[in-house]
């Protein structure tokens, strides 16, 4: 299967970055996407809302659904669901992608962060992807996809933000506990991960606008879930994808496209193993003028 058209497609916290970047790339096939998320209103420092993104899928070439949704509560986890289905017809692939980042030390780490990242990340990729099960079950060629880095457990992951960490290889636990779990149901259940930091709102939040320069852009997560997506559920499952290594298997080897500023040095993103070579440098392409 190469094309998703007809599908429907819930992702959560989908109204920007690279949630957005996958629903317009779905879209572009013809699928149904719903952008469950938050934000209804715009945000003085972050851009974008379900509304907006839902007219953006629209032009995409897709159809969509927007849905306000506060992954914390099962409620509206559990309507949102319904609301998809009953709006598409059903729910064909979930995409995780909801995340919360905080990367204070331990100490200074306030434990209402703590929690809100834990809440988000681990328990609400547990909770969507339990209530979405039923809905998946009925599907053709299901898929769960997780936005979540590779269980590569050391240290130097974890030293310099422990509650991150944590919250985050949560999500992965779950991919890898789920795809055992439903295998004998061929939902497929993997997770995607960037090779580098890619150019969205947490990366300027977190490290200023300059390093935005340093990444590659969405359209790279984007293209590479579409691959993910487009696969034998029964096939491909339980799995942790790099972005550019995926790309680079499906015949994709030139990256230029991807990066915001040739002329920077690319940011090599956390969680990604050491051994894990890059298809291709991540050094600048060219001098700057």
């Amino acid at each position: 299967m190469s094309s998703l058209k007809g599908k429907s497609v819930f992702i959560t916290g989908g109204s920007r970055g690279i949630g957005l970047a996958i629903a317009k790339r779905v879209a572009k096939d013809g699928a149904n996407v719903t952008i469950a998320a938050k934000t209804t209103k715009p945000h003085p420092q972050l851009p974008g809302t379900i509304h907006s993104a839902a007219e953006e899928i629209e032009k995409a070439g897709g159809k969509a659904l927007a849905v306000e949704m506060d992954i914390r509560h099962e409620g509206m986890v559990k309507d949102a669901l319904t609301k998809s289905a009953d709006h598409f017809g059903g729910i064909d692939i979930l995409i995780n992608n909801a995340s919360a980042i905080f990367l204070q030390p331990t100490e200074s780490l306030e434990m209402k962060r703590f929690d809100l990242m834990h809440q988000v990340n681990a328990r609400g990729t547990f909770m969507v992807s339990k209530h979405a099960v039923p809905y998946l079950k009925k599907a053709d060629n299901p898929h769960i996809l997780m936005l979540s880095p590779p269980l590569d457990m050391s240290e130097k992951w974890f030293a310099p933000h422990v509650g991150y960490s944590m919250a985050k290889y949560g999500m992965s636990l779950v991919v890898l506990g789920l795809a055992g779990e439903l295998s004998q149901q061929n939902i497929a259940v993997n997770a995607l991960w960037p090779r580098t930091t890619i150019a969205t709102a947490a990366i300027a939040n977190n490290f200023g606008m300059d390093a935005m320069k340093q990444c590659r852009k969405p359209e790279i997560m984007a293209d590479a879930a579409h691959i993910i997506l487009t696969q034998p559920s029964s096939e491909v499952t339980g799995q942790f994808f790099i972005d550019d290594t995926l790309l680079t298997k499906h015949g994709i080897n030139n990256f230029d496209e991807y990066r915001v500023d040739p002329t920077e040095d690319l940011i090599p993103d956390f969680f990604v193993p050491k051994d894990d070579t890059p298809p291709e440098s991540l050094k600048a392409l060219k001098k700057k003028e």
